[in-house]
């Protein structure tokens, strides 16, 4: 169950799913990791890594549906660039969710700090 406030940068569970599908994968995450500290072209990330250009690029289409990155033309490269507004944004849901299990944890710590006996 996905508890959060509607507001204007709320995702829904769709955008959701993306997000966390696409991170799945230790590939795509260092991807994500790679492209946030500075763009690169898909013919440059795909010498980083022992599979075809067509595997990088695929990876870099899913990172791109789930929003995380974003290709730009320069000439006849692509660049990926991060998108830091979808990272946020999964980083809030991620602290929405700590807020729920902290006040979990509060709770549990009430309840075996009370006196046998007691109910509050």
């Amino acid at each position: 169950m996905v508890v959060r406030q509607d507001g204007p940068d709320t995702m829904d569970d769709a955008e959701v799913d993306r997000i966390f599908q696409a991170l799945a994968d230790a590939t795509r995450r260092d991807v994500v990791v790679r492209v946030m500290r500075e763009g690169e072209s898909v013919t440059a990330l795909a010498r980083r890594y022992a599979m075809s250009f067509a595997a990088v690029q695929r990876h870099v289409a899913v990172l791109e549906r789930a929003g995380l990155v974003r290709k730009e033309r320069h000439g006849r490269e692509q660049i990926v660039r991060g998108d830091v507004t979808t990272v946020r944004a999964a980083t809030r849901l991620l602290e929405e969710y700590e807020e729920i299990w902290r006040g979990r944890v509060t709770r549990m710590e009430t309840l075996l700090a009370e006196p046998e006996g007691e109910v509050p």
